[in-house]
């Protein structure tokens, strides 16, 4: 066979590598993603916006998710509603602000006096937490992935000193999941108010304290401008791990590659959101005791009536609903392992080494 015979025998064949690759390309798909936090908490925020940016990335383009800053589609505390009806395809959004819906929705972003950052994730990870949330909102009609942390929050901005258990009597306190209900059997009156509403409620004294994260998120948002004493820790957040929720009826058909980009994307916020915060509050918690906010710690009396009563709310909420009871099963005998570990090492290193570094 002469060489034009072969050239055009060969133009003549079947092409089988293009068509088949354009057989199998995955399809152009569009989601709206509504965050629970505004442009101005830049560190939550970027959880929904890079989750946006590397799923884009990581298929090439052909799955976007444009994502909302907080009241743009749905009010900041009504993500899971928005998802859950099929109003937008996900949300970012902390799960323990809807414990009124189901209590053991708190177990996923933190309990008070729970595990930390690391502690959480282990168990959400290694010790069953990441089934048993999918299992609890299956219900929602949502698929959950992780989708960042603070890590250990400050307890809040008082106007006034708290030297005493008595002195939590009768306050009106801005506080979210859990820990409102342990602070209301202590004399407190709690609200759940969205991050947008906190300063202005606590300006006009509306309420009388308010908590939201730690410095970084605090000095963006001014509470130091109306109110002076600022307490730590959050008992009642140890951590807060934060949610993308999904809807199912979304979710089920996304390529399997899609749903690997948006379980990576996913993870990577998870480590950058935490380097984020660690980076950015020293320096903030300094700007703020610098312009006159004064750092107080809890009482014990304080610490000690809350442990006493978060445990017994854990208890009693676990006698009137077993999946309550189940989820409070797991996660309690994993919680106290690790502290027993933390002590050995972590915290045996942390009291000597903070000291020292302070002196």
């Amino acid at each position: 066979m002469d060489r034009r015979s072969f050239v055009a025998g060969a133009a003549a064949a079947p092409a089988l590598a293009a068509p088949a690759v354009a057989q199998t390309q995955n399809p152009e798909v569009r989601w709206r993603m509504q965050s629970s936090f505004g442009r101005n908490l830049d560190i939550l925020f970027f959880g929904a916006e890079q989750v946006s940016k590397r799923v884009a990335e990581l298929t090439d383009n052909r799955f976007q998710i444009r994502a909302f800053p907080a009241g743009e589609i749905a009010p900041a505390l009504q993500v899971l509603d928005a998802v859950q009806n099929g109003t937008i395809e996900c949300g970012q959004t902390p799960l323990y602000w809807y414990i009124g819906k189901d209590p053991a929705l708190t177990f996923f972003t933190s309990v008070p006096f729970g595990g930390n950052y690391r502690q959480q994730g282990a168990w959400m990870k290694r010790g069953g937490g990441n089934e048993l949330c999918a299992e609890v909102l299956r219900e929602f009609n949502c698929v959950g992935i992780l989708l960042g942390d603070t890590g250990v929050q400050m307890g809040g901005w008082f106007r006034s000193e708290i030297r005493s258990l008595s002195d939590l009597n009768g306050l009106k306190f801005r506080i979210a999941g859990m820990g409102g209900q342990v602070l209301q059997r202590l004399g407190v009156s709690p609200a759940l108010i969205a991050g947008a509403d906190v300063y202005p409620s606590l300006e006009r004294g509306v309420i009388d304290a308010a908590e939201w994260v730690g410095p970084h998120d605090d000095e963006r948002l001014g509470f130091q401008r109306v109110a002076k004493f600022y307490y730590a820790p959050a008992f009642w957040e140890p951590c807060a791990r934060g949610h993308m929720v999904i809807n199912q009826r979304a979710w089920d058909p996304l390529p399997d590659a899609y749903k690997a980009a948006v379980q990576v994307a996913c993870a990577e916020v998870e480590l950058e959101m935490v380097a984020r915060y660690d980076a950015a509050n020293p320096v903030a918690l300094r700007r703020l005791v610098g312009g006159g906010a004064q750092l107080r710690a809890w009482p014990r009396e304080v610490l000690q009536a809350a442990w006493r009563a978060g445990h017994e709310l854990m208890e009693e909420n676990a006698s009137k609903n077993a999946r309550f009871k189940r989820i409070w099963e797991s996660y309690r005998p994993f919680r106290d392992e690790q502290f027993q570990w933390f002590r050995v090492a972590e915290n045996a290193y942390d009291n000597f080494a903070f000291t020292a570094a302070a002196r």
